[in-house]
């Protein structure tokens, strides 16, 4: 297991070596100078996109709540197929057009910024809920390291953050993109083999497997303990798939395709990989809920578990690096977002930096991120899931509402957005704070409506084609 682990990162870092030799630019680190073809483009995007929740969090919340988890998976593609379609090639032409690279940069290009307050205002916001959701990857690397290496938590995560460090540090956008194509195609391999096997290993039903630990896991209207989920909860877990309009780092693959016509094929790709993968992530659940005899203390290691059962030590090395696949994937897209919202968004629009400058204060900023992301992933607890849904509602519900409305060829004046903006970040973490009735909705869902609600009030009669 610790061979094949050893031949993943090496191929790895080889990736990461080519493509450092490859960029000279802060628009080639960020950005990988706009050369992305429509394959790389969807499998980067879709990779970037899925987590180690995928194979983590998602799992997991299928094997604790059963068919409930049905919802959010349904929102999630819903909202992949919506992204493609509504934000992608309107995001590359315009992006193009103003030269910008990042998307703070685009937000203030195309809609003005005359103060200069828009972008480091949303490079900060950024900053924050890049570093909740590059610590959920750290915390699913370090279960994963306790799992492989045998080594104590605190260990594990700080090999975790070295290993996604180092390849990011070095190869920015070209190493992160590439590496995405190999970490894509492991990642549905690993979800299609997995769940296949533990069902044709069986012979029993696998509702009647279900049913017989409690009728509440084959309901998807009923939560795991019985109770009939209300709308205000459906709505939160449908409520997912808003989130994928503000994603900086899907985002930034739309801006990457080297032309806008290529991103019909990329959209079919995208779609399909990410179908396959919420399906086969809902089957690893619910089949090791059924099927596998030892209740697991940690839901979310349900995958990992089932991985040891079932597969020689060297063919489950392939399927674990599978779960780095998927934690690396997204962790360097984080980091590499997060650090160009750094350096290009918040300080670079307050220094005069030439090229050699900006690409130098990136990769500082990529450590910078690292090491906030790797302490607060210290605490053995976190779960992935809560960590993910915290940073996905942040970035759904600031800047999601204006990349439609920048999609759809409105205007607002750039005090609008930039209140719109402030608005949805305040709101996303004092919603979270509260509880019961209302409250009880996703943060995510209101934090969307009310940045929508004020771009929608404060919109301008102009509108650009």
């Amino acid at each position: 297991m610790l061979f094949t682990f050893g031949l993943y990162l090496v191929a790895v870092f080889a990736i990461g070596v080519i493509a450092w030799r490859r960029t000279q630019s802060n628009t080639g680190y960020f950005l990988g100078d706009r050369s992305l073809g429509p394959t790389a483009t969807a499998l980067s995007a879709g990779a970037s996109d899925m987590s180690g929740w995928l194979l983590l969090g998602l799992p997991g919340y299928a094997y604790a709540s059963g068919f409930e988890a049905i919802w959010i998976a349904g929102g999630l593609l819903i909202g992949t197929w919506l992204n493609w379609r509504i934000v992608a090639q309107p995001l590359r032409q315009q992006s193009a057009e103003h030269n910008a690279i990042t998307v703070p940069a685009f937000i203030a290009a195309r809609f003005g910024d005359p103060k200069g307050l828009i972008r480091p205002l949303a490079g900060i916001a950024i900053l924050i809920f890049f570093t909740f959701y590059t610590s959920s990857g750290l915390v699913a690397g370090g279960k994963l390291f306790v799992e492989v290496f045998e080594v104590n938590y605190t260990t594990a995560v700080l090999l975790g953050a070295g290993a996604v460090m180092l390849y990011t540090l070095f190869g920015g956008f070209l190493a992160v993109a590439w590496t995405d194509v190999i970490q894509g195609l492991l990642m549905c391999l690993a979800l299609f083999i997995v769940p296949w096997l533990l069902w044709h290993g069986s012979d029993a039903s696998v509702m009647q497997a279900l049913a017989a630990q409690g009728e509440a896991l084959v309901n998807p209207l009923t939560d795991n303990a019985g109770e009939a989920l209300s709308v205000i909860a459906i709505l939160g877990l449908v409520g997912w798939g808003l989130g994928y309009f503000g994603q900086p780092h899907i985002l930034a693959r739309f801006m990457a395709i080297e032309c806008d016509q290529g991103i019909p094929k990329a959209r079919r790709i995208a779609v399909s990989w990410t179908a396959v993968c919420l399906v086969a992530a809902l089957a690893v659940g619910l089949l090791g809920r059924a099927f596998m005899t030892e209740p697991l203390q940690d839901a979310e290691t349900v995958f990992m578990a089932a991985v040891g059962m079932l597969f020689h030590p060297f063919v489950a090395g392939v399927m674990l690096a599978a779960i780095l696949a998927a934690i690396m994937s997204t962790a360097d897209s984080q980091l590499l977002v997060a650090s160009s919202a750094l350096s290009e968004d918040i300080v670079g629009t307050r220094l005069k930096l030439d090229p050699k400058q900006a690409l130098n204060l990136g990769r500082v900023a990529v450590i910078v991120v690292a090491a906030l992301a790797t302490y607060m992933a210290m605490n053995p607890d976190s779960g992935v899931l809560d960590l993910v849904a915290f940073a996905w509602a942040g970035f759904g519900a600031t800047f999601g509402p204006i990349m439609l409305f920048a999609a759809m060829g409105r205007n607002a004046k750039w005090q609008v957005v930039f209140v719109s903006i402030l608005a949805a970040a305040v709101l996303v973490p004092v919603w979270k704070s509260l509880s019961g009735g209302i409250f009880d909705l996703y943060e995510l869902v209101p934090g969307f409506v009310l940045s929508a609600l004020i771009l929608w009030v404060g919109q301008t009669r102009k509108s650009i084609a």
